[in-house]
């Protein structure tokens, strides 16, 4: 099959890249940043997923998932409207078989910057409005939720001892999720599951059961 992956330059989103060419699919990937990714079946291209102008021609995807985000600035437009913008595009479509949104958990708990809670908690309703629109073709439409993964962008509490120990405090299950368990789950939601449609489904070993946020001073 053939899939769309944004922001697959790093962290979740280059190691589902690379979790969809392990299991020998065609992936094309956007990114600002260059990929380190070196497949035959893996096209990149540098682009900001707001410049609608900067959009490829691609023959039609049978996945969309859209990773791309940011966290400090623009969370709104990126996060939200630049998603918007992505799947209208490219996953709206006689023959998609499954959009899949990257959301956080925040969207549930509102425990984190304001911009960004706000711009992850409209994509929970984006979800279903696109689960409605593609479901007449058989397709599906989910976000996954993630709390605490294990990624670059999170060293600044992942390295930190005190702030690590109070993130630990509240997740009973005292350890956040690999990449390449976010890629085994995104693998799962689109390709294996073919009836779960219109979820937003959490996944942070329970820490949003306590719902504190936990960041550098």
């Amino acid at each position: 099959m053939r899939i769309l992956i944004t922001g697959s330059s790093g962290g979740i989103g280059e190691a589902i890249a690379r979790y969809f060419l392990e299991n020998e699919h065609t992936v094309v990937g956007f990114d600002l940043k260059e990929s380190a990714i070196e497949d035959a079946r893996y096209t990149h291209y540098r682009l900001d997923i707001r410049d609608r102008e900067a959009y490829p021609d691609l023959a039609p995807v049978d996945i969309l998932i859209n990773n791309a985000g940011v966290q400090g600035s623009d969370e709104i437009d990126v996060n939200l409207k630049g998603t918007i913008a992505i799947t209208e595009h490219y996953g709206i479509h006689e023959g998609i078989r499954s959009v899949l949104m990257i959301g956080s958990a925040s969207a549930h708990t509102g425990s984190e910057f304001p911009e960004y809670a706000a711009s992850k908690g409209g994509l929970l309703a984006y979800t279903k409005n696109v689960a409605l629109r593609i479901a007449p073709y058989g397709a599906t439409c989910n976000s996954l939720d993630f709390g605490g993964v294990m990624t670059e962008l999170n060293r600044p509490v992942m390295e930190d001892p005190a702030l690590w120990a109070q993130i630990m405090a509240v997740t009973p299950l005292k350890r956040w999720m690999t990449v390449r368990e976010a890629a085994e789950w995104s693998y799962f939601m689109t390709v294996t599951n073919r009836f779960c449609t219109g979820q937003n489904i959490l996944i942070d070993g329970l820490e949003a059961g306590g719902a504190h946020f936990v960041w550098p001073e």
